[in-house]
């Protein structure tokens, strides 16, 4: 089997699309002035409920990718469901050769985690906060089980926004 059967099968399954969020640590932490650490999202569809009690989930990174390395050195982080009119923060965070995080923020409406300090999208059906619990290394992923510190259903309307077939999808 190559590797574009195998990706052309996966691309059957559909998908949920989240929103990954964390913020970096402060460039020293033993200063106060010194400059906050920047603020890093990423789209992913590889992610999932594992466990209610505890409540855990698990999402999949691309090995060394840059949310993979913050998220080994930082372990609050926050995920957004994104809904059907959020295509284009999907697009956004998970363009190739993309601009900075900072500028990606720039004009998507988002709140601070209580908890986490993580940007949360204006707009998603719901947000979860979370603090790694396990990563285990999976072929050319990792997966980071987080167990949920907070939970929030935010929009009562619309639908989830969904990937299947290689494309940014609604349902019905």
């Amino acid at each position: 089997m190559s590797n574009d059967e195998f990706r052309a099968a996966m691309t059957r399954l559909a998908a949920g699309v989240v929103l990954v969020t964390a913020q970096e640590p402060p460039l020293d932490a033993d200063d106060p002035r010194a400059p906050a650490g920047e603020d890093v999202g990423m789209t992913a569809t590889a992610f999932m409920s594992v466990s209610l009690d505890p409540p855990l989930v698990l999402v999949g990174l691309r090995e060394g990718s840059r949310m993979d390395d913050l998220l080994a050195e930082q372990p609050m982080w926050a995920v957004s469901v994104l809904s059907e009119s959020q295509r284009h923060i999907a697009g956004r965070f998970s363009m190739k050769g993309r601009i900075s995080d900072r500028l990606l923020f720039e004009d998507i409406p988002y709140v601070r985690g209580e908890v986490t300090g993580a940007p949360l999208v204006g707009g998603a059906l719901a947000t979860l906060e979370c603090s790694t619990e396990q990563r285990v290394t999976a072929g050319d992923h990792t997966l980071v089980v987080g167990r949920v510190l907070a939970a929030r259903v935010l929009s009562a309307g619309g639908g989830p926004l969904t990937y299947f077939n290689g494309r940014y999808r609604q349902l019905g």
